[in-house]
């Protein structure tokens, strides 16, 4: 930017402003208001206001000149009280250091050292000046998640989604650094044993293995006896600042029963996990040209709902940090190319996931097998980030889907119907019911798939509207509906005729997702378990969605998986700099709808790209 900031007050001179950078910072949320585009006008609006308050005293006169030797700290204000810069309730002032400006000399006799000459050299070091020494990127710890999560009310919501072995995980991560956080995760994990009772009684009236409740040390078990659960953090947290940290990390171990005494397992329990080995062949600079651009859409909509800044201090609470690329490169697979035979992939698929990842190719499937066994444990946190993130935007009146699926350990798929959201994945239907209490106790329709037995009854029993067009099993809670095809719902409910109309369509769409996404491309196909395959489908499915609703929804259904088709051939060229990444991508309709859309603005802080910025651009 460069324009005067204002005429002199009493004299003849101005000051340029040759280079000025605005950052606009959005914490937390879905999206950046009703109007973004009129933020960033109300910003640069200000800016010229705002810098002519803050010179008015240099141009007020003549004044002496003065050499700045010292560090001087500039206070700036934002904006005048009711200007258009002005936030709401104002705000405090922030302090902006510099060091001191070195004199520039140049030699009176220097040939060529006119006036010109002499501003040119001096300008260069006024702006060399004022630019700072950026300081490395460094990936954030599990404690800033917790911390963002907590503040934002989310907190409780996402502990009582993660599973016992995900909690112990990141109990120990938390010990020492954020005791607060630590005492919230060991008061779920002691709520569930004092849930789960004591062990049962063996034949010979010893236990047959020691309890949840059991294994807590016998002075905390006496102080949270009785307690309500919203006390257990307070008190917990008490036990903490006075436990030693042996006697800590002691509740991070799952209670001994008689098979795991003395079974080996991966990692003893309590023990740090191995240190990750550097993310070899990363490109620090350079070009390179891919097949499709889609992976890199993808990272746009993952940011807006805080699930890219999550990837990072998930892996950082299991010591996975410097793996990010590898988890980058397991999402890209997902929306490139068809595996052939669950495991063949294309050169050029090979070349674009790598270049997403910030790689040098291949990147070795037997390297993603190892990191999918390794980063099992913070897959549930990454899981339950997208799913509030799409329950808080669910619309109770709107139906949600559920199919089963053989693929990847099978299980159960849940799916919001209106954009085909994914939601989650679960062994069995319980596992579902917090999400669909979390989207506001929607109607549910459950769609052509195996579903794993007793799911409708399991269903039923909690409460749960549903239609299906699967055959009960003898048994189950369910009354047949006079329908031209069979249909059934659960027995007690008023069944919507609307939804038993639009059953059919949903059911298509989401069979055709499940295939695309789930049958036809494997991200890790050699791993052992479908734990990283079942993350990333849902952190890829959610991106597609919502490509697809952003650019479709005013003229026809959005569906994800036709944002895969209309996007999959999109050339694009990737140029690596030290502090970007510039995705270039022709110029045409799609990247006229995209930047429309607002898919192609800037990604700051992409954690496997060592925290620089995602640039979009035509050429």
């Amino acid at each position: 930017m460069s324009a005067p900031t204002g005429p002199a007050v009493g004299g003849t001179g101005d000051i340029t402003v040759r280079r000025c950078t605005v950052t606009v910072v959005r914490r937390g949320g879905w999206s950046w208001g009703p109007d973004p585009r009129g933020l960033v006008r109300q910003v640069v609006d200000a800016l010229p206001e705002l810098l002519a308050d803050h010179f008015a005293e240099r141009l007020a006169g003549d004044g002496p000149d003065v050499e700045i030797t010292e560090p001087l700290t500039v206070t700036v204000r934002q904006g005048r009280p009711g200007g258009p810069g002005w936030p709401a309730g104002g705000g405090p002032p922030v302090e902006v250091h510099f060091a001191p400006v070195p004199v520039v000399e140049l030699p009176a006799e220097a040939p060529g050292a006119d006036a010109a000459s002499l501003q040119d050299a001096f300008a260069e070091s006024f702006v060399e000046s004022f630019a700072a020494e950026p300081e490395p990127w460094t990936i954030p710890g599990a404690a800033v998640l917790f911390a963002e999560l907590a503040e934002r009310g989310e907190l409780d919501a996402l502990l009582a989604l993660l599973p016992d072995e995900t909690l112990r995980t990141y109990l120990l991560a938390l010990l020492g650094i954020d005791d607060p956080a630590a005492a919230r995760l060991l008061a779920v994990l002691v709520g569930r044993a004092l849930a789960a009772g004591p062990a049962p009684v063996g034949s010979g009236g010893e236990p047959a293995r020691t309890g949840p409740a059991e294994a807590l040390p016998e002075r905390l078990r006496a102080a949270v006896a009785g307690l309500d659960a919203a006390d257990l953090p307070r008190v917990l947290a008490g036990f903490l600042a006075s436990a030693d940290r042996e006697e800590a990390v002691r509740l991070g171990r799952p209670p001994a029963g008689p098979r795991d005494r003395n079974t080996r397992t991966d990692r003893a329990a309590g023990e740090r996990p191995r240190a990750a080995e550097d993310t070899r062949g990363a490109r620090a600079t350079g070009e390179v040209r891919v097949r499709s651009a889609l992976p890199f859409l993808l990272a746009g909509p993952l940011a807006r709902i805080g699930y890219l800044d999550a990837i990072g201090p998930a892996l950082a609470g299991i010591e996975l940090a410097e793996e990010t690329p590898l988890f980058a490169a397991a999402l890209a697979y997902k929306v490139l190319g068809v595996t052939a035979r669950g495991w063949r992939r294309a050169d050029g698929d090979a070349e674009a996931a790598a270049a997403f990842a910030g790689l040098g190719p291949p990147v070795a499937d037997v390297r993603l097998a190892d990191f999918a066994r390794r980063v099992r444990p913070a897959l549930p946190v990454l899981d339950g980030v997208l799913a509030l993130s799409v329950g808080r935007g669910h619309d109770p009146a709107d139906p949600l889907l559920i199919t089963g699926t053989t693929h990847v350990d099978g299980g159960l798929f849940l799916v919001d119907a209106q954009g085909m959201f994914p939601v989650a994945w679960a062994a069995e239907a319980a596992g579902l019911l917090p999400h669909w209490q979390t989207c506001g106790r929607p109607p549910v329709l459950l769609c052509d798939g195996p579903l794993p037995p007793g799911t409708l009854r399991e269903l039923a029993s909690a409460g749960v509207p549903f239609l299906t067009g699967v055959r009960p099993l003898r048994g189950d809670p369910v009354a047949r509906l006079p329908w031209r095809t069979p249909l059934w719902a659960a027995a007690g409910t008023a069944p919507d005729t609307r939804l038993a109309a639009e059953l059919p369509d949903h059911a298509e769409r989401l069979a055709d997702l499940v295939t695309t996404l789930v049958t036809e491309r494997r991200a890790v196909p050699l791993a052992r378990d479908g734990g990283l395959e079942r993350t990333v489908t849902l952190a890829a499915g959610l991106g597609l969605a919502t490509i697809a609703w952003t650019l479709w929804r005013d003229r026809e259904t959005p569906d994800p998986t036709a944002a895969l088709v209309r996007f999959a051939d999109l050339e694009a060229t990737v140029r690596y700099e030290p502090g970007a990444v510039r995705v270039r991508v022709p110029r045409g309709r799609r990247h006229a709808d995209l930047l429309a859309g607002g898919l192609l603005a800037d990604v700051p802080d992409v954690v496997w790209l060592g925290g620089r910025t995602l640039t979009f651009s035509a050429g």
